[in-house]
């Protein structure tokens, strides 16, 4: 199989993987089990070294350092940026998505951390107002892990909402979250608007030969569940620390989980922008 003079490394990779023939039985189940954990743990990298990053230097930076850890972060994030564009791990419309999840995130984390939402409790240099740059990164893993599962899973989808009915509830979603510190908090109204907008979809992504699908609100929760959890991560390497937290490490609240599941379909409707839906006129059965 050849593939494009642009291609990545792990485009290449992939293409051999998935021209392996295995006869059809267990084996092929396991196989195909196994590529698609290989295939999502590649959309993942940027986010998951990331995470081993804030717990590498929440157990192992020097508290002496003459470089805060904050900035030792932020300036590891960019090397591991650098890195995967110079080694071709990721292609450069992929670093346009991160640049501009990084930017949205950035944003927010201006206007949240001055409302007392949560705080970073350690010092930098590298930041803006009470916000240091890694934390854009985090957003940024998040952009970056649905633009490379879209195209690495060859996204399709049944019954999508017309684009601009997602493109109006993740702009309602993004002003609430601001909006709610004044005004009353419609999260409950944004979610029947995702059930009633998502409620019918479907997406088919195929993990090696065989098309598979699900229900697209329950994708949008299971990446959610794994942002929350890596989110537990984070606070627990006081990378950063809500307002319950300050006395000790505590598991985040579960109504986090809800306002991940809502900052999941601005991210998700922001990517399907960039890479437009690919519709399947098949019926789901």
């Amino acid at each position: 199989m050849s593939q494009p003079v642009g291609a990545t490394r792990f485009a290449r990779i992939r293409a051999r993987l998935e021209a392996i023939r295995i006869p059809p039985g267990p084996r092929a189940w396991a196989f195909e089990f196994l590529l698609f954990g290989f295939k999502q743990g590649w959309a993942c990298l940027f986010g998951g070294l990331m995470l081993a990053l804030l717990l590498a230097t929440h157990f192992l930076y020097p508290a002496d350092a003459p470089l805060h850890r904050y900035d030792a972060l932020t300036l590891a994030a960019l090397a591991i940026q650098a890195g995967m564009l110079a080694f071709r791990l990721e292609s450069w419309s992929e670093a346009k998505v991160i640049f501009a999840f990084h930017l949205i995130g950035t944003v927010m984390e201006l206007f949240k951390t001055q409302a007392g939402s949560w705080i970073y409790p350690e010092a930098s240099l590298l930041h803006i107002g009470a916000v240091p740059l890694f934390s854009g990164f985090m957003y940024a893993a998040v952009g970056s892990y649905i633009a490379r599962v879209w195209r690495i899973f060859g996204f399709r989808f049944t019954h999508y909402p017309p684009v601009w009915t997602t493109a109006l509830l993740a702009a309602a979603i993004y002003v609430n979250f601001f909006a709610h510190h004044w005004l009353p908090d419609v999260r409950l109204i944004l979610f029947a608007g995702a059930i009633l907008l998502f409620g019918r979809s479907w997406i088919i992504f195929t993990p090696w030969r065989t098309p598979r699908s699900m229900p697209l609100l329950l994708g949008f929760f299971l990446v959610a569940l794994f942002i929350w959890l890596a989110e537990n991560i984070g606070t627990f390497a006081n990378a950063w620390t809500y307002p319950d937290q300050r006395a000790g490490w505590r598991m985040v609240g579960f109504a986090k989980l809800g306002s991940w599941y809502l900052l999941m379909i601005i991210s998700f409707v922001l990517v399907s922008l960039i890479h437009g839906i690919r519709r399947d006129r098949d019926q789901i059965r």
